[in-house]
């Protein structure tokens, strides 16, 4: 089963929670701010997407403007990036859905159609 990281406020999450309903997958919600993947979860789908790390960031967010991580994020190993979104999850980029090897950061219909789709 697909594990959903949202916020409930986040309109693309909104988006992307109506796509799988209307998808009909079945999924288990998760507050970003109250659960989240740890550092070694995080880093496991870094590696297995060959993601870059900033992709896995909510770069538009208040908090990442605040804590100036356009600069300092390029200085951060992807031990520590993956440890500050393991901390603050308002920090990742929304929504994060996980199911097994598969994963996928923020939503646009055709990636989803692409990872997710029957």
């Amino acid at each position: 089963m697909k594990i959903v990281y949202s916020h409930e406020k986040c309109t693309t999450c909104k988006k992307a929670l109506k796509w799988l309903d209307n998808e009909g997958f079945a999924y288990q919600l998760k507050d970003i701010r109250e659960e989240r993947p740890t550092a070694e979860e995080f880093l496991a789908i870094q590696k297995r997407l060959d993601l870059p790390i900033k992709k896995m960031f909510n770069t538009s967010g208040a908090m990442y403007r605040e804590l100036g991580l356009k600069d300092k994020l390029e200085e951060m190993t992807v031990e520590e990036a993956v440890a500050l979104l393991a901390k603050e999850g308002m920090l990742v980029k929304r929504p994060l859905i996980v199911e097994g090897d598969k994963a996928s950061f923020g939503f646009k219909e055709d990636m989803y159609q692409q990872i997710w789709g029957n």
